[in-house]
């Protein structure tokens, strides 16, 4: 268990340190809006202390009451690494909620259990630094997953750039509450600007060469939502070079797109060390010496370092490199980041969250909730949901392995409830038999997988909880290297051999086989299709993530979840890892025939669609109105998705998605879901604008719940 090891020093420690004179400086005034206290702040630093704040592990300057801050702080799906705390799905599972207003209320708790740690961990006697409890959170992770072989995907919203940028903005929402008042609860940050999704192996030295309307379309998109929509108050550049230069030395992508296109005013970060993968011939070998790369970076855009160079920017100043003016916008932005906190003066309007919220019930129940949310069911031949009376045995790798729930970037759940847990709760005899191991090289016990089948000869139904681990799949993990896997990614999207071996003897012994898959990112489960009677998709699905599968294979609730990426039938459906064209890739732009689709997902009841209808709305605003019925004998929830094309445009996308709505009906009811649509609905490549633009012309939209042509209703309309 990681806890904080180093804490705030107090406000009494470092203000009574100040001269009597400065008690009456204007950055005192709370009065003062953040961006005049910055300034008033900024003039009073000398460029070392300058320097020193710039960087992420920022030490106190006690002469001006300025306490140590560490900006490294992460909440990817809770609040993580510092102690106890709810843990929530990885956001791919959140993603399949397609829910943003659910995601939006997840990381509204989140932020208010950071709220009390960081209270709490500013109480404590001095120490040097703050890592981990402080309020600047690292996510989200709003890259897309155009790879299902990429380890980190698991952290990302899904292949689709307007899924994500919906979500990333609910994400962003939660985390920094209406700072409209010029109080921020905590800051967002959107990562890796850009064009960055792996392979892991290859990030420090990679150049990403994409064509102009894949950089816009896929690469930039939710980028530019998460900025124009949603307000993010920081971006991090990635680690990867694009178009030759290393992003954070990037100044189309910092300067021209970022801030002058954009209008962004927030902060600008670095990935970790990032600056230093500037120089030297292992890396990029961008620059020839330290000191040009920590100036490239500042002149780019850079406010924040994640490494160890700030301390050279006196000398980059006095080598010529750039000016001590070069340095200022960048401190009192930054400077202007923490008021806006409350940091800088050791209050907030959130200094009353009680600590009771630090996983309370209500974050457990919410937990739950979206796991259950998050679940997909794959297949399901009618076996589902089980009686309670089934005779059934549980086998499987990830049955009772609490941390593979957790994902990455994870803090600790006070109680962590696996398949088992919930299972052996419900069905006190249940037989369990772990089987094997994730991957055989994992394991130096060969399987003896005809002695599993034997154990398992007195029951008819059989729970496999299969796939992989993030011990397996995540961030450079450079001790990976087995068949399938390398350095955090994956070299093959089958199920490992070992499972695959043993799923097939036991369906071959005449079981009836119910496949849970836990993985971060699709799996090619062709194979395991035509031989289970169900599939369900479970991701890696957080700290309640056993009774949400429980609950959904004993029908408790209905499934609504959707798929949030492409899960292909096998590799040979997936192109070159190292190749960032979109073509062939995601469902936007892959014309092969998958094994599931993207927003695929099944239900324990049936939807029916009538045709959608585009109609002015009373106040004027548009929408496409579709009347949607559930058949079945069971309350559920629909995703109605609607799909934009445009048939004049064969180089384009096969579809797009550009509406969500989730529609909850009673057995044999009908509803009729309105989907807002505006300009942005009919955003296109537009090749003499170079940019994707509001384009006039004719378009289909595509209404359904999948994106598979089969499930889908149309309608053509001209703009």
């Amino acid at each position: 268990m990681r806890f904080v090891l180093n804490f705030f020093a107090s406000a009494a420690v470092l203000f009574s340190a100040l001269t009597v004179a400065a008690q009456d400086a204007p950055y005192l005034n709370k009065n003062l809006s953040p961006e005049q206290r910055a300034e008033d702040l900024l003039g009073r630093l000398t460029l070392t202390e300058k320097a020193s704040l710039m960087d992420y592990n920022s030490p106190a300057i006690p002469r001006l009451g300025i306490p140590a801050y560490n900006w490294w702080n992460e909440a990817l799906h809770g609040v993580a690494r510092n102690g106890y705390a709810t843990m929530y799905p990885m956001p791919i599972g959140m993603a399949a909620s397609f829910d943003p207003e659910l995601i939006e209320e997840v990381f509204t708790s989140v932020s208010d259990e950071a709220r009390v740690k960081y209270r709490l961990a500013r109480t404590v006697e001095t120490r040097e630094s703050v890592q981990y409890a402080g309020l600047t959170f690292w996510t989200p992770n709003i890259n897309i997953f155009r790879d299902p072989r990429w380890g980190r995907g698991m952290e990302t919203y899904g292949e689709d750039p307007y899924l994500t940028g919906l979500l990333g903005s609910a994400v962003v929402r939660g985390l920094q509450g209406d700072f409209s008042d010029g109080h921020l609860k905590a800051q967002a940050c959107a990562k890796h600007f850009a064009v960055h999704s792996g392979p892991e192996s290859l990030r420090h030295t990679f150049d990403a060469n994409v064509s102009e309307r894949d950089l816009w379309e896929t690469y930039l998109a939710a980028f530019k939502d998460l900025v124009m929509k949603a307000g993010v108050q920081e971006v991090m550049f990635a680690y990867n070079r694009f178009e030759g230069y290393p992003c954070g030395a990037s100044k189309r992508l910092l300067q021209d797109i970022l801030r002058n296109e954009w209008g962004y005013k927030g902060l600008i970060v670095s990935d970790c060390w990032a600056v230093s993968d500037f120089v030297g011939e292992q890396y990029h070998n961008w620059a020839k010496t330290r000191e040009e790369a920590i100036a490239a970076a500042t002149l780019a855009g850079m406010d924040v370092e994640c490494g160890n160079m700030t301390n050279l920017l006196p000398a980059a100043v006095s080598q010529g490199l750039l000016k001590e003016t070069d340095i200022d916008e960048h401190v009192k932005r930054l400077l202007a980041v923490r008021f806006a906190l409350g940091e800088m003066d050791f209050e907030s309007p959130w200094d009353n969250i009680p600590e009771s919220v630090l996983c309370s019930e209500e974050h457990k129940a919410q937990s739950l909730d979206i796991a259950r949310k998050s679940l997909v069911l794959l297949k399901n031949d009618g076996i589902l949901p089980l009686a309670d009376d089934a005779k059934v045995a549980l086998v499987g790798p990830n049955a009772a392995d609490s941390v593979m729930m957790w994902g990455n970037y994870e803090g600790v759940p006070k109680r962590t409830v696996t398949l088992y847990d919930a299972l052996k709760a419900r069905v006190p005899e249940l037989k369990y038999v772990k089987g094997c191991p994730h991957a055989a090289e994992l394991d130096t016990v060969a399987v003896d997988v005809a002695a599993v089948v034997d154990e398992l000869k007195d029951y008819g139904v059989v729970i496999f909880a299969g796939g992989i681990t993030p011990r397996l799949e995540g961030e450079q993990m450079d001790d990976v290297d087995i068949p399938g896997f390398f350095g955090g990614d994956r070299t093959s999207i089958e199920l490992p051999a070992i499972q695959k071996e043993l799923v097939a003897a036991i369906a071959a012994a005449g079981k009836k086989v119910i496949f849970v898959n836990f993985s971060g990112s699709a799996i090619a489960l062709k194979d395991e299709d035509g031989i289970c009677s169900a599939v369900v998709q479970a991701w890696y699905p957080g700290q309640e993530g056993g009774t949400a599968v429980a609950d959904l294979l004993y029908g408790e609730f209905n499934p609504s979840g959707r798929l949030p990426l492409t899960f292909y039938a096998d590799d040979s459906q997936v192109k070159d890892f190292n190749d960032y064209d979109m073509d062939g890739r995601t469902y936007r732009y892959f014309r092969g025939v998958p094994q599931y689709a993207f927003g695929h997902g099944l239900s324990y009841t049936t939807f029916k669609y009538g045709r959608p209808k585009l109609k002015k709305m009373a106040d004027g605003s548009k929408a496409v109105v579709v009347k949607v019925k559930n058949k079945g004998q069971m309350d559920g929830d629909e995703i109605v998705q609607l799909y934009v094309s445009r048939p004049d445009d064969a180089q384009g996308p096969v579809k797009a998605l550009r509406g969500v709505k989730r529609v909850s009906l009673k057995a044999h009811k009908a509803h009729k879901v309105v989907i807002p649509i505006d300009d942005d609905t009919f955003n296109w490549w537009d090749a003499e604008a170079g940019r994707v633009v509001p384009r006039s012309g004719e378009y289909v939209l595509h209404v359904g719940g999948t994106s598979a042509d089969s499930g889908l209703k149309t309608v053509k309309v001209k703009v």
